[in-house]
């Protein structure tokens, strides 16, 4: 048997979650590839000491070409993929225009799913592999003024669910991560494809858009119950070593009480708390 580190690639790894998780991993013993979309971040992961790809989720060369030179690596083989990069874009459905969708889903679902069917082979062959997805409390427990990304994660609890169905018996785990409120970058992100794409003043929603504005501008633990990114690296760690994991991971409390309510509660009710939750 080997004694080659295993080894995992990670997206999104420019700062928080992606980040905390290659850094738990590389201090476990694991070969871990980092990738980020820009350069300039790729660049700071190197002079971290990590193996950085730049991979960007929105381009097919961009996703076929950071993989090929992750394999060139490894002698053609790949233990783990952890499917983190995405963003969240806030705003009304009634405010988003189409490109706003589109963006949205091309980051937090396409890539992802084109990345694991070129991953899938590989693993296929080496009769092993876990593909970890970062999901979201808002991949089960949708809120309003959220809807693109809302969908873009309860399109990952779908494809994951249906993946986990067409990998029974070939040693290749699908599991998802979901976590709710965590301190990063993620805030700031968010902000940036509010300004972009809703016009707030014109917005029926326009007093709710100065609150999230206000909120998503805010640094550090602006929302109850959250968790530094390390509480899900911890969690990611979890996942990779246990010889049979679970099938969600859930982490932050409003993360798991939403798990409880939505086996619970009638729908109604729900929505009454999911509103006063904004």
């Amino acid at each position: 048997m080997s004694n080659a580190p295993r080894s995992i690639l990670i997206t999104g790894c420019s700062s928080g979650i992606g980040y905390a998780s290659a850094v738990a991993c590389r201090a476990a013993g694991w070969q871990v590839f980092v990738s980020a979309r820009d350069a300039e971040d790729v660049a700071c992961l190197q002079t971290e000491g990590f193996t950085a790809l730049q991979l960007d989720l929105n381009d097919s060369a961009s996703i076929q070409a950071a993989l090929a030179a992750v394999l060139v690596q490894t002698g053609g083989t790949l233990d783990a993929l952890f499917n983190n990069g995405g963003y969240g874009q806030p705003g009304a459905i009634e405010d988003l225009p189409r490109m706003a969708w589109r963006e949205q889903f091309e980051t937090n679902l396409f890539g992802p799913a084109e990345l694991t069917a070129a991953v899938l082979p590989v693993m296929r062959r080496q009769g092993h592999g876990r593909i970890l997805f970062n999901s979201s409390v808002l991949g089960y427990a949708a809120l309003p003024l959220r809807g693109a990304y809302n969908a873009s994660k309860f399109a990952i609890e779908g494809l994951v669910d249906t993946l986990r169905l067409e990998l029974s018996g070939s040693g290749i785990e699908a599991v998802l991560i979901e976590p709710g409120p965590i301190m990063a970058r993620f805030r700031a992100n968010s902000l940036v494809a509010l300004r972009k794409h809703v016009d707030r003043q014109r917005s029926v929603h326009a007093e709710a858009y100065v609150q999230m504005e206000e909120r998503l501008a805010k640094e550090g633990a602006a929302v109850k119950y959250t968790l530094p990114a390390e509480a899900v690296a911890e969690v990611v760690l979890r996942a990779l070593q246990r010889r049979v994991p679970r099938v969600r991971y859930p982490v932050t409390v409003p993360a798991k009480l939403f798990r409880v309510l939505n086996r619970l509660l009638p729908d109604r009710l729900l929505d009454r708390i999911k509103r006063s939750a904004v």
